[in-house]
């Protein structure tokens, strides 16, 4: 095959976010889990009812045997420690609750996984970097001209984090 054979490649003009990056490889794993889209994960804060959305996280729609009918899919929910009984007995409110945001019956029952849910496992805490006395001074040099108190320490603070993201010191 000549080189002037070769199809063109795609291009995108354009700045693409992470997630829509991404999309591509996370549709066939959700799609093993029964998931036939995002939406059920990505929403769950918002259609799942209080405390609900915070101490428990969809794992698996499982969807019965044979032609999906009117009694819907069961949903396996994987729970905080602690939370496993109420969530059980209020399962058909969470239910509910998911058919009532999608407009019809996706979930029939709602069942609990055996692995447990950790909340805010993912996020890290971040501490605030202190800057070097090189950078205060470096900083402090640069915006001294500034007449405008508030806008004077506003670029100070900006000067000060955008040191700190750079990870030089001075």
């Amino acid at each position: 095959m000549a080189k002037d054979d070769l199809p063109e490649p795609k291009r995108r003009n354009r700045t693409m976010s992470v997630a829509d990056v991404l999309s591509g490889a996370l549709d066939p794993v959700l799609k093993k889990r029964g998931f036939a889209s995002r939406d059920i994960i990505a929403h769950w804060s918002v259609m799942a009812p209080k405390p609900y959305d915070t101490v428990a996280i969809p794992d698996k729609l499982s969807w019965p045997r044979g032609e999906r009918g009117a009694e819907g899919a069961t949903l396996v929910l994987r729970c905080v420690p602690g939370h496993a009984m109420a969530i059980a007995h209020e399962g058909p409110k969470i239910a509910a609750a998911i058919n009532r945001y999608f407009g019809f019956v996706l979930v029939g029952a709602v069942r609990l996984s055996a692995e447990p849910f950790t909340p805010g496992s993912g996020r890290k805490e971040q501490k605030p970097l202190q800057p070097s006395q090189s950078v205060i001074a470096k900083v402090g040099a640069q915006v001294a001209d500034i007449a405008d108190d508030d806008l004077r320490e506003a670029l100070r603070t900006l000067g000060h984090a955008l040191s700190s993201r750079s990870g030089r010191s001075d």
